[in-house]
Order: C-alpha cells, then sequence, then structure tokens
C-alpha cells in the first residue's frame, strides 16, 4: 500500500484459539508527513483487542501533537484498562527526519537504503513501562531519513532478535508476511509493520 510519502505493508495474525487480535496498527498522513503507530494490549483475546483500539483512537485523535504528547495522551486515555504497549514513529518528509518512541516491547528497527557513513541498521531505544498504567519520562529520539529507507515495528509475538536475519524483498507487503512467516510465535498474537520512506514527490 502507499500514501505518497510511504510504501507499506503489514501482516498480522491473532493467537490460535482466538478471534480477535490485541496487536492494532495505525497510518496516518499528515500534512508534513506520515504517523505510524503499533499498539499491543496486554495479553490477548477481546480485552487487549479493546485497549489497542482505545490506544490507536487517542493516537488519531492527538496525531497533530508531538510523539510525547500522544503518548502521555494516550496513557490518559488508558487508565482503568489493562493497558497497551506502544510504539510511534513520525517521518518527516519535509526536513527528511523521523522521530520514534516506545513504550514497552514492540520493537522498531530502520534499515538504510544507503548508510553513507551511517549505521546500516539502527534500533529504536525501548522505555520500561506500560500505556495506561506506570509510563517512565519520555523522550523522542530523532534520525535523519533518506529515500528507501526502511521502518519496521514488530510486537513481541515476533521472534527477538528477527532483525538478524530479515531480508528486505521486493516490497514492504512480500517484506511483512515473510517476517510473520518466519518468525511469528504461536504463543501470542503477532503484527509487523514495514515501511519504505518515498518523500515528498517533486
Amino acid at each position: 500500500m502507499n500514501s505518497n510519502l510511504v510504501e507499506w505493508g503489514v501482516a498480522e495474525r491473532q493467537k490460535p484459539g482466538e478471534t480477535l487480535s490485541g496487536d492494532l496498527h495505525l497510518i496516518k498522513t499528515l500534512e508534513s508527513g506520515v504517523l505510524l503507530a503499533v499498539a499491543d494490549g496486554l495479553g490477548h483475546g477481546e480485552a487487549a483487542a479493546e485497549a489497542a483500539r482505545l490506544a490507536l483512537n487517542a493516537v488519531e485523535e492527538y496525531s497533530q501533537k508531538p510523539l510525547v504528547e500522544i503518548m502521555e495522551s494516550c496513557n490518559r486515555k488508558l487508565h482503568g484498562t489493562r493497558g497497551v504497549v506502544m510504539s510511534l514513529a513520525f517521518l518527516n518528509a519535509l526536513n527528511n527526519s523521523m522521530e520514534w518512541l516506545g513504550v514497552g516491547n514492540v520493537e522498531g528497527v530502520l534499515v538504510r537504503s544507503a548508510p553513507d557513513g551511517k549505521p546500516a541498521r539502527e534500533s529504536l531505544l525501548l522505555s520500561c513501562g506500560v500505556v495506561g498504567g506506570q509510563m517512565p519520562p519520555l523522550r523522542a529520539a530523532a534520525l535523519e531519513i533518506a529515500r528507501g529507507d526502511t521502518l519496521v515495528l514488530a510486537t513481541d509475538g515476533i521472534q527477538r532478535g528477527f532483525e538478524d536475519s530479515m531480508v528486505l524483498l521486493k516490497g514492504p507487503q512480500e517484506t511483512a508476511q515473510d517476517i510473520l512467516e518466519r518468525d511469528g510465535l504461536a504463543t501470542d498474537d503477532a503484527l509487523v509493520l514495514v515501511a519504505t520512506f518515498q518523500g515528498r514527490q517533486q
């Protein structure tokens, strides 16, 4: 799928025996870029799915705010639920930059198309905590990005270390499906979102 600024794909499945997944995603195109979110409701089943839905509704409601404010708003909205772990990323097409932020264990990996002296792969530094419960002080990290750089966000239903054997295939959807099939765990809901930065078209 394509939002002009990013080409993206998502692969997901619920835990065997469940009818709903607690792992959900949001991609929202804004005036200056694209906001991506992956939320993993704690546990699995209906209550986890409801917490994740509430989290992404809050992300959409506050999408014009900085990432830290979005996460803090989600935290307030989710009080009284089982909570979620969640990672956010904003890809800014105006200045070719990305900010990202994570609470819990939704992993984020940026794979550069042409490192040019930068690390070929960078990982999101995650903060411990639960959105809707105890959260530490937050700070978003910022990176320069370029056309062709690829962001991967994956819940804990994807085996840790998946990025070590990850191969970027011909498109984000194919890559997401390959990661899910190769590294998805049968013990939990699983979701992987892959987005390749296209930049603003001239």
